[in-house]
């Protein structure tokens, strides 16, 4: 006899809330982990994630809320991670249950730092998670559209093509498309580049260059993400699709891309650390932008664009004075 497989959402913010909603569509009930016990009380009563997405309601007896990591672990099937990759390293440093033999779906689109990996590289070496065990979301798509229940298109990659069908199956809804692909390496590289990508853009911006130049910084980037890609990973893959140049798109364009915000107050003038400090929220784009340097060392792609980045956040190049250099190396 089939029995449904527990789901459980692994972080609090605003992605994990869209993806809880979108699931919610389709599964009887999800497991939820918040670290806090506190915004686990104030969730149940008021019915919303109080710190994210509070427009979105939720009916409680479907949700199960765990502030304890691996007892949420041993209570379920599939894991949807959606912590910030900045934080994943220390937020599973207490980790005890096995996730060696659960289905593990990455809605994390950045590097772990401390180890310059992608989730499921660091999966695979760290737990000792089967690359076949493992999916990665990729856009575009963004958590407020999702919110507003705005028609969404989501990419499920897997090796194992049939786990990706199945969860991409519970994401089906009448403002959620979703499609398959065997491509986790290249899918999670193009979304942390594109991340990078989306700090130019909001850079730009902030220094008034207009959108003829914005569309050569875009047309630019996705060449300088199908070097990267095929580099680290040769497979064939179409660049162009909504996974890899959609996501692109949103990220660099779209007023809720929280990267292309960070990168328009940088343009701006201010600091990273007060950027950091007013936002009140995590641009992926800030810490993936270092590991991506480190590990180009490496494979030495050209990649003027991401190198303009982290000039100006490592470097402390004035954004006016890289971008003007920038400028000469885009065709």
């Amino acid at each position: 006899m089939y029995v449904e497989p527990k789901i459980a959402i692994i972080g609090g913010g605003s992605w994990a809330t869209a993806l809880a909603k979108i699931l919610l569509n389709n599964v009887e009930s999800i497991n939820w982990y918040l670290r806090s016990s506190e915004n686990i009380e104030q969730f149940k009563r008021y019915r919303h994630n109080p710190n994210y997405l509070r427009g979105v309601e939720f009916d409680i007896d479907q949700i199960v809320f765990f502030n304890d990591i691996n007892q949420i672990i041993e209570d379920s099937d599939v894991l949807v991670l959606t912590i910030p990759s900045a934080f994943l390293h220390d937020s599973l440093k207490d980790l005890t249950a096995d996730i060696s033999n659960k289905f593990i779906v990455s809605a994390i689109k950045g590097i772990v730092p401390e180890t310059n990996q992608i989730i499921a590289t660091y999966l695979k070496e760290s737990y000792k998670v089967p690359y076949d065990r493992i999916g990665v979301i990729a856009g575009p798509c963004h958590a407020e559209e999702v919110a507003l229940e705005r028609l969404s298109y989501l990419t499920i990659a897997c090796p194992d093509i049939k786990r990706a069908r199945d969860f991409a199956s519970r994401l089906e809804c009448p403002y959620i498309r979703s499609h398959v692909s065997d491509d986790i390496f290249g899918t999670e590289y193009a979304s942390v580049l594109k991340n990078i990508i989306a700090i130019a853009s909001g850079i730009v911006h902030g220094l008034r260059y207009g959108d003829n130049f914005q569309a050569v910084l875009v047309a630019n980037a996705i060449q300088e993400i199908k070097r990267f890609v095929d580099k680290v990973h040769p497979i064939t893959r179409d660049i162009k699709s909504s996974a890899y140049l959609g996501d692109l798109l949103v990220t660099a364009y779209s007023q809720f891309s929280r990267n292309r915000t960070f990168g328009a107050m940088i343009g701006k003038g201010y600091t990273t650390r007060t950027a950091q400090i007013e936002m009140h929220m995590v641009a992926e784009g800030y810490y993936a932008t270092k590991s991506i340097h480190e590990i180009n060392e490496e494979f030495k792609v050209k990649m003027p664009i991401c190198e303009a980045v982290y000039n100006i956040l490592y470097e402390n190049v004035p954004p006016s004075i890289e971008i003007r250099e920038l400028t000469g190396k885009l065709r």
